[in-house]
């Protein structure tokens, strides 16, 4: 055969440069931290269970996959990587909050703040939903008057209910002649509600209402919303009525108050691993051993 009259020329490559290398890898960080941005934003979510509130539903150290899409994922609450909360905004999703569901949300904090503290995950379930009315009578639980289900994997750690009268000055609202087995009726406080304000339940809304943005306060028993003289309410957002399984060792609605439906982040679907929470990272060998491989895996209802 002949040799072809025009040689084939092979293009050699000039290296690139260091600045436009780094440019590259700079560019490739970006796609990669903005696609785990969304999925954990709107998709799927981690969380490790730091408590026992939940038992034996969940347990102390289960890692949890939260479904974020079933009830519209939102936007990211802080500045990534910095605890400075942002506005955020919520998509649409497959459905709302059921009774029932248990629920992952942002906490609203202490039963006597205001602003919001550092965002902190918690793992409860809903009880009841916007509008409803919940009463519990020597730890059972009434919604709107009929006795609610009791958790398949619930749990009491004392033997006896509280007497009635024992109040609890911690439980919430502020000023309840409640405790954590005898609570209520109250009601869960509904976008549009009208609440009647009086001087002896203003101590029992002010914290409430100053959450939703107003200032408030009371002046020789005549009370005043951002300035203006009122003895009524209109609730701006939805709210839900929120209690951990295990009932005996669950700081949660009874104590610290109802959590705004745009706050709650998703529904935990499976455990995807387990070990102890209270061993410390350079105790490696212990962490290890105290995996728990009979949860990985469990469904969570």
């Amino acid at each position: 055969m002949g040799v072809p009259l025009f040689g084939v020329l092979k293009m050699k490559e000039s290296p690139k440069h260091p600045a436009s290398q780094i440019l590259g890898i700079m560019k490739e960080l970006f796609c990669v931290c903005t696609a785990v941005l969304f999925i954990n934003s709107f998709v799927l979510a981690s969380f490790e269970v730091p408590t026992r509130s939940m038992e034996d539903t969940v347990k102390a150290g289960d890692r949890l996959l939260v479904n974020r899409l079933i009830y519209g994922g939102t936007t990211p609450y802080t500045i990534p990587f910095t605890s400075v909360r942002i506005p955020h905004f919520r998509v649409p999703g497959f459905r709302n909050v059921e009774r029932g569901d248990v629920i992952v949300f942002d906490w609203p904090g202490e039963r006597d703040q205001v602003e919001k503290p550092k965002q902190m995950w918690f793992l409860k379930r809903c009880i009841a939903l916007p509008g409803d009315t919940i009463r519990i009578d020597r730890r059972l639980v009434y919604i709107n008057g009929r006795k609610a289900d009791y958790p398949a994997h619930g749990k009491f750690l004392r033997a006896f209910s509280q007497p009635a009268d024992d109040w609890n000055a911690q439980i919430f609202p502020r000023g309840a002649k409640f405790n954590e087995d005898n609570y209520g009726p109250i009601v869960v406080p509904k976008k549009g509600m009208t609440l009647r304000l009086e001087p002896e339940n203003f101590d029992s809304w002010e914290v409430f209402i100053q959450r939703e943005g107003h200032s408030t306060a009371m002046i020789g028993g005549r009370i005043f919303i951002d300035g203006a003289e009122t003895n009524r309410y209109t609730v701006a957002r939805d709210y839900l009525f929120a209690m951990g399984d295990n009932r005996d060792d669950s700081l949660d609605s009874r104590f610290w108050g109802f959590v705004p439906v745009e706050d709650v982040i998703g529904t935990p679907m499976v455990v995807f691993w387990s070990w102890n929470p209270k061993i410390p990272w350079y105790y490696l060998g212990a962490k290890i051993y105290s995996i728990n491989p009979s949860r990985i895996g469990t469904l969570i209802r």
